[in-house]
């Protein structure tokens, strides 16, 4: 476990490079996606991120379910991980925010794309 100081900025920036969130994204697309069917569940991605959306969060991830079989697939899943990206950049704000970080956290990527942007 680390400790960062983040903020919205931090945040929103690891958001916009498209290479590294693209690459973020299908990273935690594929340890989700345990039987590599190319779609994960509401229950595997509650699994997955269950500090953040405990059980039966299931009517929050419906508006990325485009075909609305109950699985996002890659596509959806950016989708979803944006939007929680971009809530918890309002969350934080502009102000600077000291976090614990888990390896390989959401925070954390986007905590060491702020060091590499600014070195």
């Amino acid at each position: 476990m680390s400790v960062a100081v983040v903020n919205s900025w931090t945040i929103t920036e690891f958001v916009k490079d498209t290479a590294k969130f693209d690459s973020f994204v299908k990273e935690w697309f594929d340890i989700i996606d345990e039987n590599r069917h190319g779609k994960v569940s509401c229950d595997q991605i509650c699994g997955g991120f269950g500090m953040i959306f405990p059980s039966g969060s299931e009517s929050m991830l419906k508006r990325f379910d485009e075909d609305g079989k109950g699985v996002l697939d890659l596509k959806g899943f950016k989708s979803f991980m944006k939007e929680v990206m971009d809530a918890i950049a309002r969350g934080i704000g502009g102000s600077p925010v000291i976090v614990a970080l888990g390896k390989d956290s959401l925070l954390m990527n986007a905590a060491q794309h702020e060091l590499a942007s600014r070195s």
